[in-house]
């Protein structure tokens, strides 16, 4: 029998979609899931996007230009200089989400064998896409301990080598909620200009900021304008996490003359999901305001109901809508399991994230979780009140 690459072999699990069999069982058996797992936002996705699919009058479904349609990045380039970043509509390639637009950016910059440097936690996919890759990952841990703040420079620094080509960073991050200030956006800009290396920061939740903070881009880092790429999304923003619509953005000519390549390769991203994301850029900023208000009161709703289960801890996130929570459990792949195979509270359970999943590190994470405040707050108060049965029950 023919045998599987090396690299399919590599390839790791999704610790958000790989539960999705055992929540399907518990659903047949008639058990209500509180999905904590997923970053899909119930908010309504605006209605100038979905009009303008509904609306459209098109003989021929046609490609697009492989950079994506010219009339919405040069909107898209107008969103941008509006919100204070220098981007120009050569700066971007509109992608197939913003994972394309990793693997644009880690095909652009990277050969087989060589590291990039990523604080952990992080998104999963980024364990994924490096392996798919074959790209190095060399994780410099950060800690609930210190609200997963930037780990040290000398931290990062002491990790560099002839192999390291680029800093990954999620700000705000996923999973875990943290905004990187703009002293420390200013620090890892340093380092990138001290190695030449990359600065590839993924910020697609950059729109939701919470308690007054402000989100600092590495676009508005004078000096580094070689090093920065820039990842985005439409997917977080406007909740429309199915149209599959994002963008790499440099400055850098050499990188996105390279990734025009691999833009070329695919031949073009989606064309009604593109027509749907230009519209969605007249939404209102009305929309925006009443999201953040959402998503905050959800978020100081969750942190306050963990906060009273005995041995749990929780960092409070500043931005995106994602916390990491310690539990007093061992094993949390084997009690995400249990809690769909063999509990419910009065018929309900809920579905969370391994958080092991988002290191790359071994035995790090293991009595952790991720959890999306993306339900409304009665959902996320019972979904707690059944975490907190749920831990009474598994350590009996």
């Amino acid at each position: 029998m023919p045998k599987i690459s090396n690299k399919g072999q590599q390839m790791p699990e999704s610790p958000i979609r790989k539960l999705v069999p055992y929540s399907e069982i518990a659903k047949k058996k008639g058990t209500k899931v509180y999905h904590l797992n997923i970053g899909q936002p119930d908010i309504k996705t605006p209605e100038v996007a979905m009009n303008s699919i509904k609306n459209i009058d098109i003989k021929v479904l046609e490609y697009s230009h492989s950079a994506g349609f010219e009339s919405y990045r040069r909107k898209l380039a107008e969103y941008y200089q509006k919100h204070g970043l220098p981007i120009n509509i050569e700066d971007i390639i509109i992608t197939t989400g913003g994972s394309e637009a990793l693997l644009f950016a880690m095909g652009s910059t990277m050969d087989s064998d060589d590291e990039i440097i990523i604080p952990e936690p992080f998104y999963a996919n980024y364990n994924g896409f490096s392996t798919a890759s074959g790209v190095k990952v060399v994780p410099v841990i950060s800690t609930i301990d210190e609200g997963f703040a930037l780990p040290p420079i000398a931290d990062f620094e002491k990790l560099i080598t002839p192999n390291t080509k680029a800093i990954l960073i999620c700000n705000p991050g996923n999973p875990t909620g943290y905004l990187y200030s703009k002293e420390e956006i200013y620090q890892l800009a340093e380092l990138v200009k001290k190695y030449d290396l990359f600065l590839i920061a993924d910020e697609v939740y950059r729109e939701f900021i919470y308690d007054g903070d402000h989100h600092f881009s590495v676009m508005n880092v004078p000096g580094i304008e070689q090093n920065a790429i820039m990842i985005d999304s439409v997917s977080k923003r406007y909740s429309m996490c199915g149209a599959r619509i994002g963008c790499i953005v440099s400055k850098n000519k050499e990188v996105m003359a390279a990734a025009m390549k691999f833009a070329q390769a695919r031949l073009s991203p989606p064309t009604f999901a593109q027509i749907a994301s230009e519209a969605a850029l007249e939404t209102p900023q009305s929309y925006f305001d009443e999201v953040i208000t959402e998503y905050k009161d959800r978020r100081d709703t969750l942190i306050t109901e963990l906060n009273q289960i005995d041995g749990v801890k929780v960092a409070t996130p500043k931005g995106a809508f994602y916390c990491i929570a310690k539990l007093p459990v061992k094993n949390a792949d084997d009690f995400a399991q249990w809690l769909l195979e063999s509990f419910d509270f009065n018929g309900e359970t809920v579905m969370v994230a391994p958080a092991a999943g988002f290191y790359s590190s071994p035995n790090v994470g293991l009595d952790e979780v991720r959890i999306a405040y993306v339900l409304k707050k009665e959902d996320l108060i019972k979904s707690v009140r059944i975490l907190k049965e749920a831990l009474k029950v598994y350590h009996q």
